[in-house]
C-alpha cells in the first residue's frame, strides 16, 4: 500500500502532471506506441528517481505499456509530495515523501524492491546496490536496469570493474540527447532556480565559483555568466581545465578561489570538494549551495564544528554562525539545491531524458544482455534527437547517395 505524505494533495498533483505532458511531446508519442504494442505486459519496473511530475510522465507512459511499477524517491528532500500523492491516487505503488530520515529512505527503498522487480531504474543506483548488497535473492527476477545519472554511472562502473555487477544496467545518463542537454541546459537553469528560489540574491557582478566543469557544471557556469556573474572554475581534469580556460573563465584550486566567491556551486560527483580549510577563508555571507547527487561535496560536518550556532532563515537556506563572527549561507542541506528548493529540470529538457529512459527498458525487455554497463544504442539516441526536432518544428537535410557512399568510401582521394 503507497505511503505519500497527504493524499489529499493529488489534484493539485494531477495538475502538475498534466503540465508536464504537454510539455513532453517526444514521451507523449513513446506513450501511444507503447499503448497499442504493450511491450512491458506482465513486466515489473522498480523506480528509485525524484518524484517529479515529468518522473510521472514516464510513469504513466510505462504503464501505458502494460508495465506494473512501484516507486520511491531518489533523495530525501526532492520528492514533489503532490505528484506522488497523484500517482497513489491513480492506483501506483508510491513510497515517498519530501523530507524522509535516511532509515525512512532506505525502508522506501526495500518497500519497492518487495515487488520483485524485473526492471530498474535509478538515479543514483541505490536499488542497484541495495539488492547486491542486502537483496541478492532478487537477482534471479532482474532482466536489467537503467541509470540516470552521472555519479550513478560511476559507481556502477567501478562494480563492473570488479565484476561485482550482475546485471546489465543501460547507461541512459551518457545518450548525447541525454547528458548534453539534461545535464547542461537542465542543471544549469535548475542550480539558478533553486538557489534563487531560496535566497533572491542578485547574481549580477558576484563571483560564483563552479566546482567541476563537466556537463552540469559547465552549464551552471554558463548561465551564471548570462546573469552578469564573475565565474570561477575548479577542476581535477586537465583537459576540462582547460577548456573551462578557453571558454573564457578563471581556472583556479579551490583554495585559491575560497576567499574570491560570493556563491559556489558544487557539480563534481564527488566527496569533500568544500570543507574546513575553504570554510575558513570564505568572505562572510558567503552562500554554499550542492547540484551534485549525494550531500557529500559540502563537508558539513566540519562547517558544524567551526561554528557556535546555525538556524534556519529563509526556507532552505541555513545560517552557520562560525566562532570567529563570520557566517555562511548553506543551501537545501548540501542537497541538490535544485531539486530540494526548486522544481528540478524543465519538462521540455527531461522530454528526452525519460525518452530514452522509456526506449532502453524496451531494448532491455527485448535484448538478452550480459551483465555490465551498457550504452543506449546509438539508433536509439538519434531517434529521439529526430523525435524532438520534430515536435520543435525544425527540418534538417539529410545526406544524398552520392554523399553517403563518399563518406563510406576509402578509395577517393584528394
Amino acid at each position: 500500500m503507497s505511503q505519500v505524505k497527504d493524499i489529499k494533495l493529488a489534484e493539485q498533483g494531477r495538475l502538475k502532471i498534466e503540465w508536464a505532458e504537454n510539455h513532453m511531446p517526444v514521451l507523449m508519442k513513446i506513450r501511444d506506441e507503447f499503448s497499442k504494442s504493450k511491450p512491458f505486459k506482465g513486466v515489473t519496473v522498480g523506480f528509485a528517481l525524484h518524484v517529479t511530475k515529468e518522473t510521472a510522465v514516464l510513469v504513466r507512459t510505462l504503464i501505458a505499456g502494460g508495465a506494473k511499477v512501484a516507486i520511491t524517491g531518489c533523495n530525501p528532500l526532492s520528492t514533489q509530495d503532490d505528484v506522488a500523492a497523484a500517482l497513489a491516487k491513480e492506483g501506483v505503488e508510491v513510497y515517498a515523501w519530501r523530507g524522509e530520515t535516511t532509515e525512512e529512505y532506505y525502508a522506501n527503498i526495500n518497500k519497492v524492491l518487495d515487488h520483485n522487480p524485473n526492471i530498474t531504474i535509478d538515479d543514483g543506483a541505490d536499488l542497484i546496490f541495495m539488492i547486491h548488497k542486502k537483496r541478492p535473492e532478487l537477482l534471479k527476477n532482474i532482466i536489467g536496469g537503467c541509470e540516470e545519472t552521472t555519479t550513478g554511472i560511476i559507481r556502477l562502473k567501478a562494480m563492473e570493474k570488479d565484476k561485482a555487477l550482475k546485471y546489465p544496467v543501460m547507461a541512459t545518463n551518457d545518450a548525447d540527447t541525454k547528458h548534453m542537454f539534461d545535464n547542461h541546459y537542465g542543471t544549469g537553469q535548475s542550480t539558478i532556480d533553486g538557489i534563487l528560489r531560496s535566497t533572491n540574491i542578485l547574481f549580477a557582478g558576484k563571483m560564483v565559483v563552479v566546482a567541476g566543469y563537466g556537463w552540469c557544471g559547465r552549464g551552471v557556469a554558463n548561465r551564471a555568466r548570462g546573469m552578469g556573474s564573475q565565474v570561477i572554475i575548479t577542476e581535477v581534469d586537465p583537459t576540462l581545465a582547460l577548456r573551462a580556460a578557453m571558454d573564457g573563465f578563471m581556472v583556479m584550486p579551490m583554495d585559491d578561489a575560497a576567499c574570491m566567491g560570493d556563491i559556489f556551486v558544487t557539480v563534481t560527483g564527488d566527496a569533500e570538494v568544500l570543507c574546513k580549510r575553504h570554510f575558513q577563508k570564505m568572505k562572510s555571507g558567503a552562500v554554499l549551495a550542492n547540484s551534485g547527487h549525494f550531500n557529500v561535496e559540502i563537508n558539513i560536518p566540519e562547517l558544524e564544528e567551526i561554528s557556535k550556532s546555525k538556524k534556519t532563515i529563509r526556507d532552505n537556506v541555513v545560517k552557520y554562525e562560525l566562532k570567529d563572527g563570520r557566517h555562511i549561507y548553506l543551501l537545501a542541506e548540501g542537497r541538490l539545491v535544485n531539486l530540494a528548493a526548486a522544481e528540478g529540470h524543465p519538462s521540455e529538457v527531461m522530454d528526452m531524458s525519460f525518452a530514452n529512459q522509456a526506449l532502453a527498458c524496451k531494448y532491455i525487455k527485448e535484448n538478452k544482455l550480459s551483465p555490465g554497463v551498457h550504452d543506449i544504442p546509438k539508433e536509439v539516441d538519434k531517434m529521439v534527437a529526430r523525435l524532438k526536432l520534430e515536435t520543435l518544428g525544425i527540418r534538417i537535410d539529410s545526406l544524398t547517395p552520392r554523399q553517403k557512399k563518399y563518406l563510406e568510401s576509402w578509395e577517393e582521394g584528394t
